[in-house]
């Protein structure tokens, strides 16, 4: 043990690490103290406990499923030693925006992010696997892409007990959806709500709370959620508020109304009384690149007055979602089926066609703005389209001698309304920016996958394999972009803060232990719009809950992966902040 000390107070020395605090000095006839004893030791590493302060050389000690010591080199015994010299020893980061939702029922690894370091997946982004309705849920099956699966729960706290029952390496957390709770009351039409449906819908939220939510979760170009007005949303996320949440929002647009959407999202939050945080911050569109810097002085003003406004990001030029996204919402205005409807009718494909033609003055054009060369085809569930997965909108127009908003319409009706793209909108020198900002955290707006199975039946985009590590090696380590520490606590505390998760995003006695070993030196990503199922590399052991998840690079098929609660959870000591609001 004395050899070891040596070693890395050595090891500290020469990495130019924090200095350490001197050992315990014993007073002469006292009697020295027991060595500590820990279920698992890991020794020796260069410690980033998620503050952002600066690192140093030393031991972090677990027992059972909490971090127990963390601190300067100790003599201590443990049962399991790691060896951590030369890696970074960091808490588990978090994905602020998941779409692990289905992934992990069919495969509980989420491979593509546990090799990240992920250790917390935050779901919920405007959908939500529930509160569902008997209605909601055959839907959802009958829409269900390549993975497809029972549904066997009704609430949002139903799904996710359900999976930490089933089984997950990951931890796993959720906003309720606002699209969600609208599409449980409203349906998925262009309507408001009156005040009793209105009061239904915060019950919804409020139920979701109480079961252990975030906060709640938008997205606001798409229908039905793009029907809804600021005050409705204030209602809900009030209601979230009350119960310790926050509000998250892909905002009404990231585009040509990029400006005055932030706006719309301070405004909630000034009136609900909750935080509130933009999904993945982009411009999208060459004639919005110029629009950052408003961006973050709106913010900027807005946290300089009192507000915690915070946003996400992924570290691409390219965003993804449905082909249907290219059309005006309009189309989408009774859910799926009304839209396959419409399609088929000559007049509203000619106005379908003039309107994508055109920036949207009050939707987000994405067509428009990606332009087809600009628009490839990532995943599709009819079996005939398959070939055509990678091909852009353009290349796929030329081949049929058709033009790219009729491809746009027939993937549509070929592929009921289920077929997904990438659209290339973004600005490298504005994504790089970014990742310095400290307010930001990150999320890959992904599945967790593998390449293999059920999974290679359709492409995905790259960051569902490289958003956190192409973080950590392209910008941080190599474009210096940002302090690894702070870099680590962007990842780590930022996030656990704003989701106020009092006991996860660092490492210190008492907090869950969430923990993972990466090398700085070497941590890249390798995934590419051509082949985005490579994972990335560099991150060589994780635990969850003190149990290892990931060794040597490679996966134990361990579960440990725990539903992680939000403020509002009945089950807390205290009864949860919804019941202490009540109270009060």
């Amino acid at each position: 043990m004395l050899k070891w000390l040596a070693a890395v107070s050595a090891m500290a020395l020469a990495s130019g690490c924090a200095t350490l605090p001197p050992p315990a000095q014993v007073s002469p006839g006292a009697a020295p103290a027991p060595t500590p004893s820990y279920d698992l030791l890991i020794r020796g590493g260069t410690i980033y406990d998620g503050s952002g302060g600066a690192p140093y050389i030393g031991d972090v000690g677990i027992s059972g499923d909490r971090i127990v010591y963390a601190g300067p080199p100790q003599e201590a015994s443990a049962p399991r030693l790691v060896d951590a010299r030369g890696l970074a020893v960091a808490p588990g980061f978090i994905n602020m925006l998941s779409w692990a939702t289905e992934s992990l029922l069919v495969d509980p690894r989420g491979l593509s992010d546990l090799r990240q370091g992920i250790t917390l997946e935050v779901m919920g982004e405007g959908w939500s696997m529930g509160p569902l309705t008997d209605k909601m849920k055959a839907l959802a099956v009958k829409q269900q892409g390549d993975v497809k699966f029972p549904i066997e729960w009704t609430t949002l706290g139903d799904y996710l007990n359900f999976v930490e029952r089933k089984g997950t390496s990951l931890n796993i957390a959720s906003f309720v959806g606002a699209t969600t709770v609208r599409q449980h009351v409203l349906g998925e039409g262009d309507v408001d709500p009156n005040p009793a449906q209105l009061d239904r819908m915060r019950g919804l939220v409020r139920q979701a709370m109480e079961e252990g939510a975030m906060g709640v979760g938008s997205s606001l170009i798409y229908p039905p959620s793009s029907f809804a007005e600021t005050d409705e949303l204030v209602a809900l996320v009030s209601e979230a508020g009350k119960c310790g949440g926050m509000y998250i929002s892909h905002m009404r647009s990231e585009g040509d109304r990029l400006v005055e959407s932030v706006d719309e999202l301070i405004k909630i939050a000034r009136r609900s009384g909750a935080p509130a945080e933009i999904y993945h911050l982009k411009q999208a569109g060459r004639a919005n690149w110029g629009k950052l810097d408003a961006v973050i002085a709106r913010v900027e003003a807005a946290r300089a007055a009192g507000l915690r406004i915070t946003a996400n990001m992924y570290t691409y030029t390219a965003g993804g979602t449905g082909v249907a996204a290219s059309m005006p919402p309009w189309v989408q205005d009774g859910g799926t089926e009304a839209m396959l409807k419409r399609l088929k009718d000559p007049a509203v494909v000619a106005r379908i066609k003039r309107e994508m033609g055109k920036p949207g003055t009050s939707w987000e054009n994405l067509y428009f703005h990606a332009g087809p060369d600009g628009i490839r085809l990532a995943g599709v569930v009819e079996p005939s389209l398959k070939p055509l997965i990678g091909k852009t909108i353009a290349e796929i127009a030329q081949a049929r001698g058709v033009t790219p908003e009729q491809v746009v319409i027939d993937l549509t009706l070929a592929d009921q309304g289920r077929a997904g793209a990438i659209y290339f909108l973004m600005n490298e020198d504005n994504v790089r920016r970014q990742t310095a900002i400290p307010w930001v955290s990150f999320g890959s707006d992904a599945e967790a996958s593998a390449p293999e199975g059920v999974f290679l039946k359709s492409s995905t985009h790259p960051r569902a394999y490289g958003n956190f590590a192409r973080f950590l090696g392209k910008y941080v380590r190599d474009e210096k972009t940002a302090p690894l520490a702070d870099a680590i606590r962007r990842l780590t505390s930022l996030p656990a803060t704003n989701l106020g998760l009092s006991d996860r995003g660092k490492l210190a006695p008492g907090m869950a232990a969430d923990v993972v070993l990466f090398d700085p030196a070497t941590i890249a990503d390798h995934a590419t719009f051509d082949k985005p199922m490579q994972y990335a590399t560099g991150v060589r052991d994780v635990f969850v809950n003190g149990v290892q998840v990931l060794k040597g690079g490679e996966p134990t098929g361990a579960t440990p992966g725990r539903f992680v609660k939000g403020a509002g959870w009945t089950g807390w000591p205290d009864g949860g902040a919804c019941s202490k609001r009540q109270v009060q």
